[in-house]
């Protein structure tokens, strides 16, 4: 018994030591600028960009194969961001700066199909087939994919209650 137990140790040991060993000496080193990108997004990986996640959105601003305002939740101020980190001019005339919203569902209109839940890419809504939904609040992004795809329109998108959770310091104006 001590036997297998002192050969597995030793093998495990072994084998852990070769993938340390492995994964710094043959890492794949990336663009740091996706990274730094990456970290200026909001992580919410909301898909309204277009792209399937805040990553894959950095990646593509690195490569020059998006707009650098791409992200409708950050703003003219993260546009700003962007800019001075990629080194380009943004043009922030033609920006509307849009008040953050989130999804509310009025219960007497729905019907529980499911097709909300479907699209939303935060899983923000709760609800099965032929129940009433509800929308979880703290996970909302406002991204509006639900209340496109609600066949009965009993998805409104109201700006968020201000509250003492959800009051903040106004964005800084950047300045063009």
């Amino acid at each position: 018994m001590l036997t297998a137990i002192g050969s597995l140790t030793v093998l495990g040991v072994t084998l852990g030591a070769l993938l340390g060993v492995s994964a710094r000496y043959l890492r794949v080193e990336g663009n740091p600028l996706v990274g730094t990108l990456e970290s200026l997004l909001p992580g919410t990986n909301c898909g309204q960009c277009g792209f399937p996640g805040c990553s894959a959105a950095a990646q593509a601003l690195a490569d020059g194969q998006a707009e650098i305002s791409l992200c409708p939740p950050g703003g003219r101020t993260l546009v700003g961001a962007l800019a001075d980190t990629m080194g380009v001019v943004a043009d922030l005339s033609a920006m509307e700066e849009k008040e953050p919203l989130i999804a509310f569902v009025n219960e007497d209109l729905c019907v529980g199909c499911t097709r909300c839940f479907k699209r939303c890419p935060t899983d923000a809504i709760l609800g099965s087939s032929k129940q009433i939904h509800v929308v979880i609040q703290d996970a909302c992004t406002g991204c509006e994919k639900c209340a496109e795809a609600c066949p009965t329109e009993c998805i409104d998108m109201r700006p968020i209650p201000e509250t003492l959770q959800t009051w903040h310091w106004p964005k800084p104006a950047f300045a063009a």
